[in-house]
């Protein structure tokens, strides 16, 4: 099967992708024709999805460096985060997102060529590193995402992930929502900052809901869904390492994957 095929970005996807794209920049005194652009955008899926180099792209996928034009002008325009914002509404109708229990958490990944938001890794001999802190709904869909230098602590980012939600957020007044944590945001100032935004804060040790769970066993545990979607992201393994020095490239592979976890919540992309 052809590299092109499978990876394609599927028919229904498409429809939703190609408005939010910018018009195709042509010369004036002509040249060669642009490259077809969801193939350009098939290409950007499959390094995301693989992991590889710019320079290792299939052939088949196009020119590495027209399809890299295309990714640099495209997280210009904010297209990949239009893309998770659009998902999110898409799945907000079909299924509802689950404001209720919300739950956030940090992941640390290496950054060997370093770059903006990178710093020594505390759990990896200091070597270069970055952490993106998630906030997700009660079944692990993306709302949030902030990124920061790996010796950057939890809590430090906190403020920016609540903030940062990418669609409207209901009033907590008329809809409760609760903040799950780990031990890790349990500081006063914390918890002032989740009850200043509308939460109720809720900060568990590890083990705790495991200990809840054996006891009663319709206890449903609510902070681990995020740590999920962290491994969900891991998946796609140009995130897995990260190779963008510049913080703007890096956040548009990481807003392309909340996309594709959303839309294939909704069924989408399969």
């Amino acid at each position: 099967m052809e590299l092109a095929e499978t990876f394609c970005i599927p028919d229904e996807l498409w429809e939703r992708i190609e408005p939010l794209l910018p018009d195709v920049l042509t010369h004036p005194e002509g040249g060669r024709p642009p490259m077809d652009r969801r193939t350009a955008m098939t290409a950007i899926f499959y390094i995301l999805r693989t992991g590889c180099q710019w320079k290792a792209l299939p052939r088949s996928l196009g020119a590495s460096s027209t399809v890299y034009d295309y990714f640099r002008r495209w997280e210009q325009a904010g297209v990949f985060t239009s893309l998770w914002k659009q998902g999110l509404c898409e799945y907000d109708k079909k299924k509802g997102i689950d404001w209720k229990w919300q739950s956030v958490d940090g992941c640390m990944t290496k950054a060997p060529l370093g770059g903006e938001a990178v710093g020594p890794n505390p759990t990896d001999r200091a070597k270069s590193g970055t952490k993106r802190s998630l906030l997700t709904d009660a079944d692990g869909i993306p709302l949030a995402l902030a990124v920061e230098g790996a010796n950057r602590h939890d809590k430090k980012m906190l403020d920016a992930t609540l903030r940062g939600i990418v669609v409207e957020r209901p009033d907590p007044e008329q809809i409760p929502q609760n903040l799950c944590l780990d031990k890790g945001y349990d500081y006063p100032d914390i918890r002032e900052l989740a009850v200043e935004l509308g939460y109720v804060p809720l900060i568990t040790a590890r083990g705790e809901e495991v200990a809840a769970k054996k006891a009663s066993p319709r206890y449903r545990a609510r902070r681990w869904v995020v740590e999920r979607s962290h491994s969900w992201f891991n998946r796609f393994r140009r995130i897995l390492i990260r190779w963008e020095k510049l913080i703007d490239r890096y956040q548009a592979f990481l807003h392309f994957a909340c996309a594709i976890i959303v839309w294939r919540a909704t069924g989408v992309f399969g």
